[in-house]
């Protein structure tokens, strides 16, 4: 077993909704990204490549590289995920939790705990989403934009856990 973390954040802009987990949730903002800014994604992505020892979500999918612009962020967990895979293993588990003031996760939570699931082939019951305030703290509190911290576990041949 191998277990990474992950954490991410983007600014709020202009916009009518922000994606969460692979999820649009309506919202008086967007969120600012060189892809769709999917803080949950990325910080998930970045989860796994660690437990993986494979760099991060900046070194597989740099911002200066136009072929990302505006993608998908499910394409960047999607990879995390094969490259897991590749490697004879599994994600067993994977959590996620979203910072900020607004917009609210609750109504959106199992939506996206299905979205997570479907995107990084795994079942909904190895995913946890949970939201946090930072009691109007700190960028987050001033809702300037949003952050997301999350971790993975992923399960490898024990050939791999040698090097």
């Amino acid at each position: 077993m191998r277990t990474g973390s992950g954490f991410d954040v983007h600014a709020f802009a202009d916009g009518d909704h922000v994606t969460l987990c692979g999820v649009k949730v309506p919202h008086d903002f967007g969120l600012s990204g060189h892809s769709d800014a999917d803080v949950a994604l990325h910080a998930v992505t970045d989860a796994i490549l660690g437990a993986l020892g494979d760099g991060d979500i900046g070194a597989h999918f740099p911002p200066s590289d136009q072929r990302w612009k505006g993608q998908d962020s499910a394409l960047f967990l999607e990879d995390a995920v094969a490259r897991v895979r590749a490697a004879g293993g599994v994600v067993a588990h994977l959590d996620v939790t979203i910072i900020g003031e607004a917009p609210k996760v609750g109504p959106h939570r199992e939506a996206m705990r299905v979205r997570l699931a479907e995107i990084a082939g795994v079942a909904v019951g190895r995913v946890g989403v949970k939201a946090t305030t930072t009691e109007r703290l700190g960028f987050a509190g001033r809702r300037e934009g949003l952050a997301a911290l999350a971790s993975a576990t992923i399960r490898l041949p024990f050939r791999d856990l040698l090097r």
